[in-house]
């Protein structure tokens, strides 16, 4: 397949007006201006024309629910919390995500083609995110990268699901020492196992600690639920006090502490910030967030929290942003690459750069206006969406 035309916004260099990228077995095979790129397409092999349109990656949703929060189907189709047990690692969200929900549908026609899913934030633990491709029917095929992250919250969530029950936690105290202990249960678990391994000697794996072997091992991150400051912090010194990598999700007040965030070394996914401020810790919720963190240097992604807000409006609420003081560019990094690299598979996403999966989105003006329309959603160099089919 060939893409000629319009202007290809690569997010690893200087955009390439009047481009071509050429895609062989799911892969960009050759970027970079159509006199510079040999064109001949076989028989079989489509070519989309271009003509004034933007040609981009394809967006990336690095945090939501959807297809575990299912949309129209009320408590049938809500499988996101396990609120009975506050530490539920070896949860994993692939065996709940379920892909005919609406809500797939919607992120294609919208260019979004990847999307970390996973439970949501009643639990100090939650369990395993997946990142997922957002077109196709069994979850497995979905598969992009699975654990992608382990799912820990802190304030008012857990406080609230689990002091309506009387029983721990019911504080902030609680939840930073429930999570110490699990982890410190998982350091243990995991230098027993090494030292049989040297010894030659069995071992009993345990399903409920083998879960954090890739978090201990920094193979995937913690994907913090933090809102307000105190609680930004006290993820911070845990993720420091065992060594972990971690994504701060959410970051509501991140604004509030910018620099200090930026000398610690954590990502942010920042939003949802179409939704209303309907608890306290969201009070100082705003647009203005991503582009105060940005400007620090903290690198940032948004995110809708699907269904708390729409997953299409994911551009849209990149464009609030940068209404709010992101930069433009720092925009589309924002939804693209940067949310690749949040999430672990800058290698593979997030640019459009040869060798790399051919998950693009053609939209026929900048996604982040309201009345841009998406014109072809490919993923792995296949068409899933294009307008007016």
């Amino acid at each position: 397949m060939y893409i000629l035309g319009g202007v290809i916004k690569t997010m690893a260099g200087e955009d390439i007006p009047d481009g071509c990228i050429h895609i062989v077995d799911g892969k960009i095979e050759e970027i970079g201006r159509r006199d510079e790129v040999s064109v001949h397409p076989a028989a079989h092999e489509r070519v989309i024309q271009v003509r004034d349109g933007i040609i981009m990656p394809g967006i990336i949703e690095a945090h939501c629910h959807m297809g575990i929060t299912e949309e129209k189907k009320g408590m049938e189709g809500d499988d996101c919390n396990e609120t009975v047990d506050p530490i539920t690692p070896w949860l994993r969200a692939i065996d709940a995500i379920h892909t005919m929900d609406a809500a797939f549908d919607d992120a294609v026609r919208a260019g979004i083609t990847t999307a970390m899913i996973g439970p949501g934030s009643s639990n100090v633990v939650g369990g395993q995110f997946a990142l997922l491709k957002t077109s196709g029917r069994r979850v497995d095929d979905l598969i992009v990268k699975a654990p992608a992250a382990m799912k820990v919250a802190f304030g008012e969530n857990p406080k609230v699901n689990y002091s309506g029950q009387n029983k721990s936690p019911s504080t902030r105290m609680a939840i930073a020492g429930m999570l110490r202990k699990e982890l410190s249960r998982a350091k243990q678990y995991a230098a027993d196992k090494e030292k049989a391994a040297k010894e030659g000697q069995a071992f009993q794996e345990d399903f409920t600690l083998e879960c954090w072997l890739p978090v201990l091992n920094r193979e995937i991150p913690l994907k913090a639920h933090v809102h307000r400051v105190d609680d930004i912090f006290t993820a911070i010194r845990i993720a420091r006090e065992f060594d972990l990598d971690m994504t701060l999700d959410h970051c509501s007040e991140g604004h509030l502490i910018a620099e200090e965030l930026a000398a610690e070394g954590f990502p942010a996914i920042v939003g949802p910030d179409f939704a209303s401020r309907n608890k306290i810790e969201v009070q100082n919720m705003a647009f203005k967030t991503a582009g105060i963190l940005n400007r620090a240097g903290v690198k940032t992604a948004i995110t809708t929290d699907h269904p708390v807000s729409l997953i299409q409006a994911l551009p849209l609420c990149v464009g609030m942003a940068v209404k709010a003081g992101l930069p433009m560019e720092e925009g589309y990094k924002a939804m693209t690459v940067y949310a690749a690299d949040i999430c672990g598979v800058a290698d593979r996403m997030g640019s459009l750069e040869s060798g790399k999966d051919a998950n693009i989105a053609i939209f026929d003006g900048n996604p982040m206006e309201v009345f841009t329309k998406t014109l072809y959603t490919l993923i792995d160099g296949e068409i899933v969406y294009e307008d007016g089919k």
